[in-house]
């Protein structure tokens, strides 16, 4: 992983020392900032985060955050709430989002047998492209949310938590994933080991 030099976007958001102690254990020291520069002159960014979306998306507004994200040329990779941010509408809060994809992402029904949040360990199906290099679907991954993006031409990866929806969404160099890597073990480290050497 030399001559990398990965950029974490600083917002409001959780879950950002977990994703820097896995990139740590792949021999990556990232910069975790919200510096326009410094984002723009990362080779690969990361944009995760546990939280709610209006209130995130108020933040990326105010600081001109939005902007700056939907400029950048290199491989970004949303996680989690990253990913719902990158989508079109959420329900949370009614939020408008940064309208990369152009899924609407929705909060899960609670029915018998489906509990939210959706927390634990599942599969991906119908997996493509870079990120699951070497990986096949009965590898599983770490999930923890509410809501969802549903399935559409962007989709990636598919799982099923009472409706099938996107697991992972790719459009021209944005990435995102609704699942944790960095706490997917051996799993997630190749996802985003494979992120790396885009």
């Amino acid at each position: 992983m030399k001559n990398k030099m990965v950029a974490v976007v600083r917002y409001p958001a959780g879950n950002i020392r977990s994703v820097l102690f896995a990139l740590e254990r792949l021999g990556v020291e990232a910069e975790w900032t919200a510096d326009p520069q410094m984002l723009h002159a990362a080779t690969h960014v990361i944009f995760p985060g546990v939280g709610e979306a209006s209130t995130a998306m108020q933040h990326l507004r105010e600081t001109g955050l939005n902007e700056v994200i939907l400029q950048l040329q290199q491989p970004v990779l949303g996680i989690c709430l990253g990913l719902q941010l990158f989508c079109r509408l959420s329900e949370e809060g009614n939020t408008t989002c940064l309208g990369i994809f152009p899924e609407t992402v929705r909060r899960f029904l609670p029915e018998k047998g489906v509990k939210v949040p959706h927390m634990g360990w599942n599969t991906c199906a119908q997996t493509s492209g870079p990120l699951f290099e070497g990986l096949s679907e009965d590898n599983a991954v770490y999930f923890v949310h509410s809501y969802f993006a549903g399935i559409g031409p962007d989709t990636i990866a598919t799982t099923h938590h009472g409706t099938p929806f996107s697991a992972a969404l790719q459009r021209d160099n944005f990435f995102a994933v609704q699942f944790h890597p960095e706490k997917s073990g051996p799993v997630g480290q190749r996802i985003l080991q494979n992120f790396l050497t885009l």
